[in-house]
């Protein structure tokens, strides 16, 4: 699905825009940072048709000549999420708003179908259907404007902010909890690249430069991204050239779509029809921005898989990870069989703080963690929620507050960071850098929250089970 972030506001187009979001053509007298500040008392969201622009005219030929046809959104630039897709009228609950034609899809199918397909066939080991994809967006890029699937591979970003692109110094400011699955992703990217030199060879026939300056670990990297941050789930039939699931598929137009996680809609293949639709569940107003849910994500699993952080995401949490309960219990000498026994009972994994406080899954790790080793017969009843006494209690909570109080050390730290490397990195880091910082200034307000909440149960003598 879209990558966000990926379009940064043009000043000068959006300075143009009138009180209705319509181009004035004039320029406004106040300068530019009143202009901002209005629009920040305003709360005003602005839109720029992205429609006339020459690569979008070039989509929608190509769309339309493959059979798709929209009356009821059209690209454009806002100002609080960049590109994204406006509503032309006003979409009522339950009403369609895309129905993208088989024929408009980027599928594996394609791929086989295209000159790549007898290469792939011939290959062995298979690749995957992820790689075939990838491989076929870099042949097309490289192709250009010769390419049918130009006027689609032409609006796609240069650039993510996911964390295959992440730079060192954009890696050291993560939290804890992201920084290591974002190693991991940077390198799985890495090992696709160098483990499918002899495929990428075998493809030279079908190209007029040397592979190593095509199929380069840059080019597979941005069609590895594009395809992980901005595929819809299109279950394939199984075939015997590419194994394993196959379940990706490009939509041109409707990836536009942002994501914004209190709306709600139906997204799926219609065989019937034989296109991918999207429905509306209660609707949008005329010259909105229509949304798409991704799912109920936190922030930082939008960040890994898609690049961008979500304001006001009702599913935002602070991870809180072994190594940090670890140091923080240093000090306790049965430690060592404690962690050992939740992790054998799958109790280390999703400990989290949310702005209402901790929850249930950390509190009842902290419990038994306040447990002595003398008392391990009653460490399984803890787990499947029998209370202890006052003190042990008492002290979970205090620990929780210790946890949180790291935390929250931990980001501002951290954003002080980021605020010194902002004043020196160029633009593709400075987007990196930005998304990271929204990132860690929603959590530096959850654990604000939580350390309020924790405080307040401490004064109630509440037995804190939280959420």
């Amino acid at each position: 699905m879209p990558l966000r972030c990926e379009i940064k506001i043009d000043e000068q187009s959006l300075s143009a825009l009138g009180p209705g979001g319509t181009m004035t053509g004039k320029s406004s007298r106040a300068g530019r940072a009143a202009r901002k500040r209005k629009r920040k008392r305003e709360g005003c969201i602005q839109s720029a048709s992205l429609c006339h622009q020459l690569q979008y005219v070039r989509l929608m030929k190509f769309l339309h000549q493959r059979g798709f046809t929209s009356t009821l959104l059209q690209p454009a630039l806002f100002t609080n999420t960049g590109r994204g897709l406006q509503t032309l009228k006003t979409i009522k609950p339950g009403q369609l708003i895309i129905s993208l034609p088989e024929s408009c899809l980027l599928t594996t199918s394609t791929v086989l179908d295209s000159y790549l397909g007898p290469h792939i066939k011939s290959w062995t080991p298979r690749p995957s259907p992820l790689l075939a994809l990838c491989v076929f967006l870099v042949c097309e890029r490289h192709k250009g404007e010769a390419s049918d699937w130009f006027p689609y591979i032409d609006v796609l970003p240069d650039t993510y902010t996911c964390p295959a692109y992440f730079t060192d110094d954009v890696m050291a400011v993560l939290p804890a909890s992201v920084r290591r699955r974002a190693l991991e992703q940077r390198e799985a990217v890495r090992e696709i690249h160098s483990s499918n030199k002899d495929f990428f060879r075998s493809l030279q026939p079908i190209l007029n430069q040397p592979t190593e300056e095509v199929l380069t670990y840059e080019a597979l990297r941005w069609a590895w991204c594009s395809v992980n941050t901005r595929s819809v789930f299109m279950s394939q039939p199984p075939n015997t050239y590419l194994p394993g699931e196959d379940n990706y598929a490009l939509a041109p137009f409707l990836d536009l779509l942002n994501h914004r996680p209190d709306v709600q809609v139906k997204a799926s293949f219609n065989s019937a029809t034989r296109c991918y639709e999207i429905r509306s569940v209660s609707g949008t107003l005329r010259r909105q921005q229509a949304f798409i849910n991704y799912g109920s994500h936190d922030n930082q699993r939008l960040l890994l898989e898609y690049g961008f952080v979500a304001s006001a995401n009702p599913h935002s949490v602070v991870y809180v990870d072994t190594d940090l309960l670890c140091d923080v219990l240093r000090g306790d000498r049965s430690l060592d069989p404690k962690i050992k026994f939740l992790r054998e009972n799958s109790f280390l994994h999703n400990l989290t703080v949310s702005s209402e406080g901790p929850s249930w899954r950390l509190m009842t790790a902290l419990r038994l963690l306040s447990l002595p080793q003398t008392l391990y017969h009653q460490w399984k009843a803890v787990l499947l929620g029998q209370e202890v006494c006052d003190e042990r209690q008492q002290w979970s909570v205090q620990t929780a507050k210790t946890l949180c109080q790291r935390l929250l050390q931990d980001t501002h730290m951290a954003l002080d960071k980021i605020s010194s490397l902002l004043q020196e990195c160029e633009q593709p880091v400075r987007e990196q850098l930005d998304v990271v910082e929204s990132l860690r200034q929603d959590e530096r307000c959850i654990l604000g929250s939580c350390l309020q909440a924790l405080e307040r149960s401490e004064k109630q003598g509440d037995n804190l089970l939280s959420v």
